[in-house]
């Protein structure tokens, strides 16, 4: 009976561990995830202002540059924001 106890809590123990990570493995995700498209919201708004382009243009631009320099977009974004870009690589 004692056994069965210690079994019992030694499973609810190893579950709740697992989802303790797995949510703790999605929060950092969508943190991640958070991260990127404030970066490539910024950097949009950088292109716009520099290009007067409209805020579609001003992301295709950017996925345009990032594709064409097989290099990905939030380090084409961050880039754009540093002003490390040169402004001919979102220029149409």
């Amino acid at each position: 009976m004692v056994a069965r106890a210690f079994a019992d809590l030694a499973a609810i123990s190893v579950v709740q561990h697992s989802a303790a990570s797995e949510t703790q493995l999605v929060n950092e995700q969508l943190s991640r995830a958070l991260r990127s498209r404030i970066l490539i919201e910024q950097a949009k708004g950088v292109i716009y202002e520099r290009a007067h382009v409209d805020m579609a243009e001003a992301f295709s631009r950017l996925r345009d540059y990032a594709r064409s320099h097989r290099l990905p977009l939030t380090d084409v974004a961050q880039a754009a924001i540093d002003g490390a870009l040169d402004p001919q690589g979102w220029a149409p």
